[in-house]
Parts: C-alpha cells; structure tokens; sequence
C-alpha cells in the first residue's frame, strides 16, 4: 500500500490512543490497519491470531497460493493489491458455478465447492456467516486443511459458535470474536498482511513455484 502524509497522521493518531499492548511488531501491523480502516478502536481487543498465523499466511501468499473470498466485496478490495505483489488467483465462493442446494446458502455452497477444489487455500470470510460455517465443518471433517483461514463476518445469531469452532479448529488463523466484523476488515487483515509477506520475501518470491 502507498502511503500519504494524511495516513501517517492517521497512524500516528492510532499509535498513540493504543498506547502500550502486548502485540508482537507483525501483529500490531494488522491491528492498526483494521482500526485504520474502521476507525474503531474496540477492534483492538477483538481480534485473535492463532499461533504461528501470520507466519503461515505469508509463506502461503508467496507460495502464490489460491485466495478464495465469501463475497464480492472482499475480492474487490484485495485484489489489486495481490495483483501488485504476489499475484495469487482470487475466487469468490459468490460466482463459483454450482448446482443448487436450498439447505445452504450461495456463499455457503460457493465456498464449500472452491474448498473442495482449493484445499489448502487461504480462505478469507469477511461476511457470510453460513460461509465460515460451511467451510469449518470441511476442516472438522478433515476434508480441507487451509494455509490461512481469516474469519471477520458479523452477526447475531450464532456467529459466535461459528468463531468458536474456527478458533478449536487448529488450522492456522485470524478472526474478531463477538457480533463484529465486515468485509472492510477481512480486507484489511488480508492487505496488512500481503505488504508483511512482501517485506520477508519480497522479489524472492519470483523464484517460489
């Protein structure tokens, strides 16, 4: 991402009304992109890494490994971004073609048929709940076993359970615990951490396969 003199006022604010934390340097680079993008300081003490997350999704996006996204939305704001630096493909759980199921919704059939397709791709569910839902019960089921799975969708209704069964899961991950979330942070968290993994690889990644 290129910064201007008004985002390093921004971050300067953020940085100093966070103050002290117990974020390791990469983690606090994810959390003030999402509070950048929000202005919501309360994402602070919401957002969970799972061990070794970050180090598995960098290794994963210069891999070039495949990205499949729950809606447009997130696709939109991460892809030109990736296209600037990694160039892994993008899919959205939204236009995957399959057969109708009325047990699931679209994003949740979508993201179960990529999954399937993509098992050890980095999933990014910034929305649909049925969506993280879906694609946790294939990682239960030892279907898939994801690179990175970044789970931000908001909700009443159950999302917490949903949260939950991510955060037992044991796949690598990054998530927001309670009601909160959108698709404006799972892009966030995403293009935080595509600008980490560039700095650690950087050009080096043309010669990954």
């Amino acid at each position: 991402m290129e910064w201007h003199g008004t985002d390093a006022q921004s971050l300067a604010i953020i940085d100093r009304e966070i103050g002290a934390h117990t974020f390791s340097p990469a983690e606090y680079e994810i959390v003030r992109r999402v509070i950048y993008a929000t202005a919501d300081f309360e994402y602070q003490k919401l957002i969970r890494f799972s061990e070794r997350a970050l180090q598995a999704g960098a290794a994963a996006l210069a891999a070039r490994t495949t990205i499949v996204v729950d809606v447009p939305m997130v696709q939109v704001g991460i892809t030109p971004h990736i296209q600037e630096t990694f160039a892994n493909p993008v899919y959205c759980s939204m236009e995957a073609i399959t057969r109708p199921q009325k047990e699931k919704t679209k994003a949740a059939w979508g993201i179960q048929t990529l999954a399937r397709r993509y098992p050890e791709g980095i999933f990014v569910v910034g929305q649909a709940q049925t969506a993280l839902t879906a694609l946790v019960e294939l990682i239960e089921a030892e279907e898939i076993r994801p690179a990175l799975v970044i789970g931000t969708p908001s909700g009443f209704v159950e999302v917490d359970v949903a949260k939950s069964r991510l955060e037992d899961s044991l796949v690598p991950h990054i998530r927001i615990e309670g009601r909160k979330g959108s698709s404006v942070v799972g892009a966030a968290i995403v293009n935080g951490l595509v600008d980490l993994a560039w700095q650690a690889y950087g050009q080096d990644s043309t010669s990954v396969s």
